[in-house]
């Protein structure tokens, strides 16, 4: 069952993360045009909505692991409830504005956080520091 939920979580993560971060790095280049823009912001937030299968499925990776109490998967839930909060408060509330006629402001920067962030995971997912799980 683990290595279901695990595969589950990647390919979620994946499928889900990979468009947000690209769509919402390429939105200030297309900002001034509104066609482009608005499909951009249509990508964030509906895979941000199914970006919620991830740590959800994480979490139950963990469960079944046994490993929920670790460290690296600590650390790693803080960090995606933070890029998460990067997401919805500072990224999607931009881009809308933006397509409202307001200017851009730190869009990028917030953009960049939130790819940082995710990189983190990454690494934390890969590496596992102390991990015992073996898988």
């Amino acid at each position: 069952m683990s290595a279901i939920l695990l595969s589950a979580h990647v390919i979620v993560a994946i499928l889900a993360v990979g468009p947000i971060a690209v769509a919402a790095s390429i939105f200030p280049r297309y900002a001034a045009t509104p066609a482009v823009a608005g499909v951009l912001y249509r990508i964030c937030v509906t895979y941000a909505a199914v970006g919620v299968a991830v740590p959800l499925l994480g979490i139950a990776t963990a469960v079944s692991m046994g490993s929920l109490t670790q460290a690296w998967v600590l650390v790693s839930i803080g960090l995606t409830a933070v890029a998460a909060v990067v997401l919805v408060a500072a990224i999607l509330p931009a881009q809308r504005g933006v397509l409202d006629g307001a200017a851009a402001g730190r869009l990028a920067m917030s953009t960049g956080i939130f790819n940082l962030l995710w990189v983190a995971v990454t690494i934390l997912m890969i590496v596992r520091p102390g991990s015992t799980t073996g898988v």
